[in-house]
């Protein structure tokens, strides 16, 4: 899989590129095991901080100390954040379904869409590029009656190729946990307390069922024309499970979401020598339903939440790429989502049996568009200026610009430096316009300098081991003015309002290390850390107000995570190891027991072997998740499981599968 030998490789960074700050994720973290979500895949290969509520539950991403609403995400070119929320759920993307991940940081994301404050999460699909028919079947089991399945057919031509993908979960994921929250007395033959302890509980009422089916079909013309068709369907059953601190018995009540989604994307790639144009359409249809009832008395349930939303999302997009010269390079860019929302809650009001329904029936066309242009007016210097403007409904943002320079300062080492600023703009969500009740259609647009420099490096060699070595350090700096975050109100609910200055600086750091041993021997090691506050620098709401000053919740100020892999011929041995540092969850930042979660450190293992038959390859995993048995909380009242293990065994059948032909055959 590598080939760390000695070898000279001429080349060229891309123009797109310059100045640009890029995490990239290859096909080995992606493709690890068909039970990762993107969640997983970020939380171990990157310091961005993902925030779980829990196995199968929501996963947010946030990027230098802002919040989830701040990191945009794409999938194939299409924006898939929930226009209600402004924010994805990284759960329900099953990493097997993505071929291209890649984190675009601060000003990076300007090169693609604005309103990313903290950066841009960039995801897609590609065609597979083999001949012929091709099967796959993985099964996997695991602790908590689990199981995952997943199933892929591909065929493919001189111009066509197709792929279909089925991933389906599913769980009663009832976990062990140690509830910090309750506490048991213990009793003497007196009845006079001796003792107290935290009791052993299961994750009560959080089973999951999630299906995912991916149909992919692409043309190639062999003459610069490409065209695509990716079509993703959602089917979600989960429950929500139990906090901490309930008392109640799981059998008294429902707690469920479901989900329906529909994502497609259709393309057309024209490429010529010194241009391309490309044209995307695609088309998203959300249906989520969230439902809580109560048993009050036998066999009488009582539904105390009725939720249903549906969101129908447009879009379209037009691209040109001009390089007139070699050292410039031209780009335009033109975009439209046009969504269409509809959320209602229907509450049963118990004293007179009404029914109350209240929500919001809008739609909203979000346009944006760019030019660039980038220049190299000597060689190891590049340009690089980026005009964005964005329109969501009636209101115009100001101009976005961006403006990058990099520079290679050494070719002994390969040693760059990068820079860059921007100015970006974050409009508010469906929800903090127009929910009901609380929405404010007065707020501001967040907007927010970004600065950014840093420097990478990468070097190979061969003595006294064949290696490759590199990594990168940036040092960021934002100021967002008119944060908006929702309040408590005289009236009993929660309304948005533009409160805050928030300053968030910090350094990202990233190293890679790959190197031979003995022959045969292969060692990977990836590292990344970031240091992140995030100051709350805004006006007092009130006398008693304590968050100026002081770090944003659950924003922690030191994430790191590591990676380890050791091959050997078929054997793969891989070490995974994450850590977050304490994250309060109070604004005033108080040390209390509901104030602030605990550091915690996560190390995962699996060892893996792959075996070659004449009909089958067969490929044999095994998993420790939790490998320490760790006791950490990610969200404040939800537990996360310990120890725990899983098994997959993936079988690749051979088709048409040729005997080589003898050498005196070929000349």
């Amino acid at each position: 899989m590598y080939n760390l030998g000695e070898f000279v490789v001429w080349g060229k960074r891309p123009m797109k590129e310059i100045g640009v700050q890029k995490t990239a994720f290859d096909s080995l973290a992606l493709k690890e095991n068909i039970a990762l979500s993107m969640a997983d895949i970020l939380t171990f290969n990157s310091s961005v901080f993902v925030k779980s509520y829990g196995r199968a539950t929501l996963s947010t991403v946030a990027f230098r100390g802002t919040s989830p609403s701040h990191t945009q995400v794409t999938w194939n070119g299409m924006r898939i954040n929930n226009p209600m929320l402004g924010m994805t759920d990284f759960s329900t993307i099953p990493s097997y379904f993505i071929d291209q991940a890649s984190l675009l940081h601060g000003t990076s994301s300007v090169n693609e869409t604005g309103g990313g404050l903290g950066g841009l999460v960039r995801l897609g699909t590609s065609p597979d590029a083999g001949r012929g028919v091709k099967l796959q079947y993985v099964q996997g089991i695991g602790s908590f009656n689990t199981f995952d399945e997943f199933g892929r057919f591909t065929y493919g031509n001189d111009h066509w190729q197709t792929s279909t993908r089925i991933v389906y979960s599913s769980s009663p994921n009832d976990y062990k946990y140690v509830n910090h929250d309750k506490k048991v007395n213990i009793y003497d033959d007196d009845r006079n307390i001796i003792g107290r302890y935290h009791p052993t509980e299961r994750n009560r009422s959080g089973a999951y069922k999630d299906f995912h089916l991916l149909q992919e079909v692409y043309y190639n013309t062999l003459k610069g024309d490409r065209f695509g068709l990716n079509a993703w369907l959602i089917n979600s059953n989960r429950e929500l499970p139990m906090l901490t601190t309930d008392y109640g018995d799981e059998r008294d009540f429902e707690n469920r979401q479901r989900e329906h989604t529909l994502r497609s994307v259709v393309s057309w790639d024209h490429s010529r020598e010194t241009w391309k144009t490309s044209l995307r359409g695609g088309y998203i249809h959300t249906w989520m339903a969230y439902d809580y009832r109560r048993e009050v008395t036998a066999d009488n349930w009582v539904t105390m939440t009725r939720s249903r939303s549906k969101v129908n999302t447009f879009y379209g997009q037009a691209e040109g790429e001009f390089s007139p010269k070699s050292n410039i390079y031209l780009t335009a860019n033109l975009s439209a989502h046009q969504h269409f929302v509809r959320s209602e809650d229907k509450n049963v009001v118990l004293q007179d049996g009404d029914r109350a329904i209240i929500g919001y029936d809008m739609g909203r066309i979000e346009l944006s568009g760019s030019l660039s242009a980038k220049w190299q007016p000597v060689k190891p210097i590049g340009l690089s200026l980026v005009m964005r403007e964005e329109m969501f409904g009636d209101r115009w943002a100001p101009l976005i610009p961006a403006f990058f320079i990099d520079g290679l300062i050494s070719r002994r080492g390969n040693l760059m430096v990068k820079a860059s600023v921007s100015k970006n703009h974050k409009f508010p969500t469906l929800n903090d316009l127009y929910f009901m009740p609380g929405g404010n259609p007065d707020l501001k647009s967040e907007s927010g300098w970004i600065y950014d420099v840093g420097a990478s490096f990468n070097v190979k060699g061969s003595t006294p081991v064949p290696f490759a070595l590199g990594g990168d350090v940036t040092w960021f700096d934002s100021y967002i003015d008119d944060w908006i975050i929702w309040l408590p109100t005289t009236k009993g609910f929660f309304s948005p309002r533009n409160v805050k200055q928030v300053h968030a600086y910090g350094i990202e750091s990233k190293l890679n290390l790959a190197f031979q041993p003995v022959k045969e021997w292969i060692v990977d090691l990836n590292g990344s850390y970031s240091w992140t506050p995030s100051i709350n620098c805004g006006e007092k709401m009130s006398p008693a107000d304590l968050s100026v000053g002081k770090q944003l919740p659950y924003v922690p100020k030191h994430s790191a995570s590591l990676t380890g892999r050791l091959t050997w011929r078929s054997w793969s041995f891989l070490y995974k190891w994450a850590y977050y540092s304490e994250r309060f969850t109070m604004s005033s930042n108080d040390y209390t027991i509901s104030g602030y979660l605990p550091k915690y450190y996560m190390s995962n293992v699996s060892l893996e072997r792959s075996l070659t038959f004449r009909p089958v390859d067969l490929q044999i995993k095994l998993a420790v998740n939790n490998l320490f048995n760790e006791d950490y909380l990610s969200v404040l009242s939800r537990p996360m499981p310990g120890i725990n293990f899983e098994i997959f065994v993936g079988i690749t059948p051979k088709f048409g599968k040729k005997k080589s032909k003898p050498a005196s055959d070929d000349y």
